[in-house]
């Protein structure tokens, strides 16, 4: 590798704001509501998976110009999980059964609340051509605030892997709590090192080891399998789920169930709030992207962007 420096033969010539230049297309970029088409087309470019949660709802970010329509990017909305470890950090007043004296009543009255005032963004997805742009950060803020502002709410969590390594959140104005490893990682590496050679985390090679066993003993891991996961799924304990137990597990696909119970393991998940600048106020229910750089992320909404 060639190191260049400054000298007589060579002159590096370092323009003043070279870096800071702003993408072009910004200018005819729009956050707007979208519907589970958009989910759809993108779907394939998230990483966590397809399944939807309860009661989703969408917002989409789309480039237009000259009669030119493209999606960019879609956000999955949804009713929260009733059950959120770090909901119980940040809100200590809507933990549940607290010394033991929660009824059925007492865990329906705290979910109408939750759902009144509170909604999850499980999914956001942008397109690999429109990424490292700007564009992520400026989506999540305005797409929260129509969305939290139309329906009535004043916060959003998110769970999510991918704030570990991209501080997009962060500059959507979100906050988080100190990051902790999944409760279910030493044992469910004790599990999988039991029972399968491959690594842990390697999902097709260890769904190509189970594949490969005797029908027998396929039978038998499997069934570990999904007696592990339906133990250390949160999902499945919350909800209408919670009253099935291992007659919906047992229901559903094996590589399903593997998929879920690798993200339990090793996908410890950072939780995330943002609380809606704009609640109480009324907002456009289509904003430029750019209308995000007229005020702080957590301040209201500019009257310039109204």
């Amino acid at each position: 590798m060639t190191e260049i420096v400054d000298s007589s033969e060579v002159i590096v010539t370092r323009k003043e704001g070279a870096g800071k230049h702003t993408l072009s297309l910004l200018d005819d970029i729009y956050v707007e509501f979208g519907d589970k088409g958009d989910w759809e087309a993108l779907a394939e470019l998230h990483y966590k998976g397809h399944s939807l949660a309860a009661g989703s709802r969408y917002m989409r970010c789309v480039y237009e110009k000259d009669g030119v329509r493209q999606l960019i990017g879609v956000m999955v909305f949804a009713n929260p999980m009733p059950l959120n470890k770090g909901r119980n950090q940040v809100f200590p007043h809507l933990k549940p059964n607290q010394g033991g004296r929660d009824s059925k009543m007492i865990n329906q009255r705290r979910m109408q609340q939750i759902n009144r005032f509170m909604t999850w963004n499980n999914r956001t997805v942008l397109d690999t051509m429109f990424r490292s742009a700007g564009i992520a950060y400026r989506f999540k803020n305005l797409a929260y605030r129509i969305y939290c502002t139309h329906h009535g709410y004043k916060i959003v969590e998110s769970n999510s892997s991918m704030g570990k390594f991209n501080p997009f959140s962060i500059k959507a104005g979100m906050k988080f709590i100190k990051p902790a490893p999944a409760n279910a990682l030493d044992v469910g590496i004790e599990f999988f090192t039991t029972h399968f050679k491959a690594h842990p985390a390697d999902q097709a090679a260890i769904l190509e080891e189970l594949r490969a066993m005797p029908e027998g003993e396929r039978a038998v891991v499997e069934r570990k399998l999904r007696e592990f996961y339906q133990k250390n799924s949160s999902m499945e304990k919350s909800g209408d789920k919670m009253h099935l137990g291992m007659s919906r597990v047992d229901a559903l696909d094996i590589e399903y169930v593997l998929k879920q119970t690798i993200q339990i393991v090793f996908g410890a998940t950072i939780y995330w709030v943002f609380q809606n600048p704009d609640h109480g106020t009324e907002i456009p229910n289509k904003l430029p992207i750019l209308a995000f750089d007229k005020q702080g992320p957590n301040e209201p909404l500019s009257k310039d962007s109204k």
